[in-house]
């Protein structure tokens, strides 16, 4: 396993490999790597034959108020982790590598960024989209790993590599969760032990939501009002945002038809969480 600071020393390493034919699979991550980000690696291993990692914790993508400063990390266990998994080379920039002093250029999709986390954190998803850009034209993959908990990037990204005729495939992987539901993700090592118990209620009113729906339930505002009110049994929760949306639109609807995804943000505690539940409804 190769591990590279520097853009133009992975781009002459990369470009051994394409010389060669082979094929390369992105996994980009802020590190301080779980079960989720090694279940993208193994599904870019299977997939290619080379795997990049990248570890960046991207400040555009942070507000003012939120734990840039914080974000966990430990890069050691990283490396340990990513080899493991199969990893082939890594890479690991500073601020000053991807953002020069005068950097005045950022990506910005529009329409699907206005809604759900974009709503509270407005400037997130320009510095997703670009550092995402980024990272392809350094790494310029034959294809890109992302998570589904992560459900609004996914879709924004998938418009903007189509939208900018960028020649990479965006795969979408399922959800990795705890053995009581809970979504993985770096940011659950902040939650003491009762914020962890009270956090499941995320996936426990999705998957209550999931056998309303099934069950014939084809309101919106019901479910919404049902996720609303299990959520707010639990002390330490506040809620963010739940939303019912049409998956492509990513806009409000008020009733069931077609792929809908149900969205979730709460803060257990001081924690920020994100959820959420793909669901076609004929």
């Amino acid at each position: 396993m190769k591990i590279f600071n520097d853009i133009n020393e992975l781009r002459k390493h990369l470009e051994i490999y394409r010389t060669e034919g082979k094929t390369i699979g992105l996994v980009p991550t802020m590190g301080y790597l779980h079960k989720g980000h090694i279940s993208l690696v193994q599904k870019s291993v299977k997939d290619n034959d080379i795997t990049v990692l990248s570890i960046y914790v991207n400040p555009t993508q942070f507000g003012p108020t939120e734990d840039l400063d914080k974000y966990p990390k430990d890069l050691e266990n990283d490396k340990k982790l990513a080899k493991e998994a199969g990893v082939d080379v890594i890479f690991i920039p500073t601020n000053s590598v991807m953002y020069l002093d005068n950097h005045a250029t950022y990506v910005n999709v529009d329409n699907l960024t206005d809604n759900l986390c974009g709503k509270s954190r407005p400037t997130h998803f320009r510095g997703v989209t670009t550092i995402v850009t980024k990272l392809f034209n350094i790494v310029q993959p034959n294809g890109a790993y992302f998570g589904q908990k992560d459900a609004q990037q996914a879709i924004v990204i998938k418009k903007m590599v189509k939208d900018l005729n960028i020649p990479i495939d965006i795969i979408i992987c399922p959800i990795v969760r705890e053995n009581d539901g809970l979504a993985l993700s770096s940011r659950n090592t902040y939650l003491n032990h009762e914020e962890r118990n009270q956090a499941t209620i995320l996936y426990e009113s999705l998957q209550k939501s999931k056998e309303c729906i099934k069950n014939g339930e084809q309101s919106a505002t019901i479910i919404k009002d049902m996720i609303k009110e299990m959520i707010e049994e639990k002390p330490s929760a506040t809620i963010d945002y739940i939303s019912i949306v049409n998956e492509d639109t990513l806009e409000d609807i008020d009733y069931f038809h077609g792929n809908i995804l149900i969205a979730l943000a709460v803060k257990i505690g001081q924690t920020r969480l994100i959820d959420n539940l793909r669901m076609e409804v004929i």
